[in-house]
């Protein structure tokens, strides 16, 4: 089965990607969804079509059910909704990508060999936290 879940609302039946606009799109004009996810060989073509469901692909690899799609399509539409996150910034839509995160311990000991956090991180000077943020953050492909 392909990484798929099927939505039931009134629509006309496509396939779609999720995106994170998707997601957005599906918060805000549905107050109920109800996912139907297939198990091996997926769903019978006549529910889809009783159920008048939109496809939705997660990505272009193959599952064995559509339990993790569903998943990615619940967490991805809820944290759209407002109050779910707990402040706007959270969404993070804008970001490019993620700088490197570190938490504690500040040395972590693998195998006799310290990984320790950068001594800036350590430092409180929120704007050399930043410049070295900035200098780390992974460049789009």
């Amino acid at each position: 089965m392909a990484a798929r879940a099927w939505l039931s609302r009134p629509s006309q039946y496509y396939v779609l990607s999720l995106t994170n606009a998707y997601a957005a799109m599906l918060a805000k004009e549905n107050k109920d969804v109800i996912i139907v996810c297939g198990r091996y060989e997926g769903i019978d073509a006549r529910v889809k079509k009783i159920l008048n469901a939109r496809e939705i692909s997660v990505g272009p690899y193959i599952l064995t059910g559509g339990e993790v799609p569903a998943l990615a399509i619940i967490d991805a539409t809820a944290r759209q909704i407002k109050g779910v996150l707990g402040k706007f910034e959270s969404l993070e839509e804008s970001r490019v990508a993620s700088h490197e995160i570190y938490t504690r311990p500040e040395v972590l000991k693998v195998k006799g060999k310290s990984y320790k956090v950068p001594k800036v991180l350590l430092s409180g000077h929120h704007a050399k936290m930043n410049e070295w943020k900035d200098k780390t953050r992974s460049k789009p492909e």
